[in-house]
C-alpha cells in the first residue's frame, strides 16, 4: 500500500499548477458514491472534481422505468458540460456504460474536454447501432446463470425497461477483488439502471468530426467479469485511443485498486499540459 500511495504522490507532484478538474462519471445501477475513494484522493492531492448522478441513479429520485432515451439519462452530464464557461476544460471519466456517456458529451462538447478515459467502459464510436458494438460493449452475463432481476415497465410482452444484478451475484461478478467493506457498501445502494434508455444510444454522424478531436485513454482491467478483457481488446482495436493503460483489477478499480487509478488519472492531467 505504501508504494501505491508514493506512486499516486509522485504522478500529481508532475501535474500541472492549475489543479485539473475531473468529472466522474458512474455505470448503470452505480451513482456518484462509486467514486468516494478517488474523489477523497483528487480533492487531499488539490484537484477540482465533480461526481455526477446520472437520471435516475444515486439519489435522483426519477423512477428508471420512465427513463426511455438515452439523451434523457445522459442529460445531467450534458447540463453540467453546458453550464462550464467557454474556456474551462475537463477531463471527463466515464466507467462501464458510462462510456457511453463520456462519448456523446465528447461529440456535443469537444471544447469543453481536455481528455476523455475509459474506465472499464464502453468505447463506441456511434453508439449501440451493429450487432459488433453489442457483442463488444454490452455486459454478456449468460455464463454466470440467472443473474438479472428485471422490471418490463410497457409491459410483459416488450423488452425490460430496468435491470439490476441480484445481490447474491454482485460480489463474484462486480467487486471480486475489492474489499469486502466496498461490495457490502454497493450491495445497499445499486440501484435498477435503465437499460432501455442505455440501447438507444446511438450519437450522430454529424457529432463523429468532434469526438475524434477530443484525446482519448482506455484504462483496461484484466480480471473483469463484466466487460470483459476481450471486449476491452475489441472496442481498442476498432477505434484506437491515444494512449491504454492496463490494471490487474476487476470491473470496480475505483474500489480494488484506487491509487493506482488515481495514479493513472493525474498522470494524464499531467500530459494534457
Amino acid at each position: 500500500m505504501g508504494e501505491e500511495v508514493r506512486m499516486a504522490e509522485t504522478a500529481a507532484a508532475t501535474a500541472s499548477e492549475k489543479p485539473a478538474h475531473f468529472v466522474l462519471v458512474h455505470g448503470i445501477g452505480g451513482g456518484a458514491w462509486c467514486w468516494y475513494k478517488i474523489r477523497s484522493l483528487m480533492e487531499s492531492s488539490g484537484y477540482a472534481v465533480s461526481c455526477l448522478d446520472l437520471t435516475s441513479a444515486g439519489v435522483d429520485p426519477t423512477d428508471p422505468n420512465t427513463v426511455l432515451t438515452f439523451d434523457e439519462y445522459n442529460k445531467p452530464l450534458l447540463d453540467f458540460l453546458s453550464t462550464l464557461p467557454e474556456d474551462e476544460q475537463v477531463i471527463l471519466v466515464g466507467h462501464s456504460a458510462g462510456g457511453l456517456s463520456v462519448t456523446q458529451a465528447s461529440g456535443k462538447f469537444p471544447g469543453k474536454i481536455r481528455a476523455a478515459v475509459y474506465v472499464a467502459a464502453t468505447m463506441l464510436k456511434n453508439g449501440v447501432r451493429t450487432d459488433q458494438d453489442v457483442k463488444d460493449g454490452v455486459p454478456d452475463l449468460s455464463g454466470f446463470g440467472d443473474v438479472h432481476d428485471l422490471t418490463f415497465g410497457l409491459g410483459p410482452d416488450k423488452p425490460p425497461t430496468s435491470t439490476t444484478m441480484k445481490q447474491e451475484f454482485q460480489r463474484s461478478i462486480i467487486y471480486q477483488m475489492s474489499p469486502l467493506e466496498d461490495s457490502t457498501l454497493a450491495a445497499m445502494l445499486l440501484k435498477p439502471g435503465p437499460v432501455t434508455a442505455l440501447m438507444t444510444a446511438k450519437f450522430p454522424e454529424e457529432e463523429a468530426e468532434g469526438v475524434e478531436r477530443v484525446r482519448r485513454v482506455y484504462i483496461k482491467t484484466a480480471q473483469d467479469r463484466v466487460v470483459k478483457p476481450e471486449q476491452q481488446d475489441s472496442m481498442i482495436a476498432r477505434w484506437p485511443p491515444g494512449e491504454v493503460f492496463t490494471l490487474d483489477s476487476d470491473h470496480s478499480p475505483f474500489f480494488s485498486v484506487p491509487f493506482l487509478l488515481f495514479g493513472l488519472l493525474v498522470k494524464v492531467a499531467a500530459s494534457c499540459g
